[in-house]
């Protein structure tokens, strides 16, 4: 009998473990959506920039609308683009063809914005970009801005 109550206890125990670690993932989540966000609005009123926000938290500002022809994630797209920091350190800049649905989600979300012929900026928090996981060259937890031409839609 003392055994099974040791197992008990002991389950109990990770259980609530478990449970006090997934609550804490979940606030550690929102703490960084928040400060993804204060830094974005920081970016923008230092920059005197007006940008639009989604539901996602991903900011974007058009500077050329381009034509009525928008890309879905079933699209090939052509973008010509420069990646860099709040602190403007550029970390990559190409022209490159890709399936939208490849990307990273601040640009899958970002990019149907803009019709072809497109100009503008998509902030991305760092949930919608790399997150804490990046590519060699990308610092964990950026926030990413992006100037962006979609130059064509396939």
């Amino acid at each position: 009998m003392k055994y099974l109550n040791y197992h008990k206890h002991n389950l109990l125990l990770i259980i609530l473990l478990s449970a006090v670690s997934v609550l804490s993932s979940c606030k550690k989540e929102e703490d960084i959506d928040a400060i993804d966000d204060q830094i974005i609005r920081d970016y923008l009123a230092a920059n005197k920039l007006e940008a639009d926000k989604t539901a996602s938290g991903l900011y974007y500002i058009t500077e050329v609308a381009g034509t009525e022809q928008y890309p879905t994630l079933s699209n090939e797209v052509r973008v010509q683009y420069k990646g860099y920091y709040t602190d403007g350190e550029v970390f990559d800049a190409n022209t490159l063809t890709f399936p939208l649905s490849g990307v990273i989600s601040g640009w899958q979300e970002g990019l149907q914005k803009f019709g072809k012929g497109g100009k503008g900026k998509l902030l991305i928090p760092s949930r919608l970009g790399y997150g804490s996981n990046p590519p060699a060259g990308i610092r964990p937890d950026a926030v990413l801005i992006f100037n962006i031409y979609l130059i064509d839609i396939k």
